[in-house]
């Protein structure tokens, strides 16, 4: 018995000095799209002109892109930004800046998204600079997407957060009511988005967003997308469709990357 307690203790002991194991480890949604944003910046080249993105995840990409060019591993970088917020983050970083009348044809653009479907259809505009993003990202040779896995849903509207849209103030009540008319059998709820003084948000284009917040999927987008630009008072939505070339995901377990 003696020996058996013994064997026992000794088996006791060597587990007791064993090294503990290390907790793992569990990224914020913040560090996620950090990941997802440098490894979008991997497909950046020298010479290049640039959409610059506007959000909390592209904000990680375009701050990327200011290091390189420090370091001298960037050069001849043109950057296009999609909104004002972003030109000033731009200009802080030394990144040269330009438009879209000067550089029509832009190579790469770099963004976030407020969700994503399974066939890399986006909602974005949640930041309010939807018109901007749409007419830089939809100028662009190659569109990548970064977003952390709790972007992903089954279709848009499918999170139940804003479906942007924006729209002249000029009665923008009559606006919003047609919109939500026209997506009623979805359910859809048309909300004017106020600031944090509970004043109408205005855009960088001096325009109002009206959101759709949608209980249902809305059915075949392209059908709903011309529906939406149909309705006089409407400037532009924030459904971006087949525009996404290649999605990057940064989850848990890893980076994804989703190609048309």
């Amino acid at each position: 018995m003696a020996v058996a307690w013994s064997e026992k203790a000794s088996s006791m002991e060597a587990l007791s000095l064993s090294p503990p194991m290390s907790p793992p480890v569990i990224l914020t949604q913040d560090e996620l799209k950090k990941i997802a944003a440098y490894k979008a910046v991997e497909f950046v080249e020298s010479g290049m002109v640039l959409g610059l993105g506007t959000g909390s995840t592209a904000k990680h990409a375009v701050d990327r892109i200011g290091e390189l060019l420090r370091q001298g591993r960037l050069t001849n970088i043109i950057g296009i930004p999609t909104s004002k917020k972003t030109q000033e983050q731009a200009i802080s970083l030394g990144i040269p800046l330009s438009d879209l009348d000067s550089h029509p044809t832009i190579d790469l653009a770099i963004d976030g998204a407020d969700e994503v479907d399974p066939h890399l259809n986006l909602v974005k505009g949640r930041g309010g600079s939807l018109l901007r993003e749409k007419m830089v990202e939809g100028a662009c040779k190659k569109f990548v997407c970064i977003v952390d896995e709790s972007k992903l849903v089954k279709y848009l509207g499918g999170s139940g957060l804003a479906m942007p849209v924006e729209v002249v103030p000029f009665c923008w009540k009559f606006t919003a009511n047609k919109l939500q008319n026209s997506f009623r059998n979805s359910g859809c709820v048309a909300k004017l988005r106020k600031d944090c003084k509970g004043e109408p948000f205005v855009t960088d284009n001096g325009n109002y967003i009206v959101d759709l917040y949608l209980k249902k999927d809305i059915g075949d987008l392209q059908v709903a997308s011309d529906a939406i630009l149909r309705i006089a008072g409407v400037v532009e939505h924030g459904m971006f469709l087949d525009m996404a070339t290649t999605v990057i995901v940064a989850g848990e377990l890893g980076i994804t990357i989703k190609n048309k």
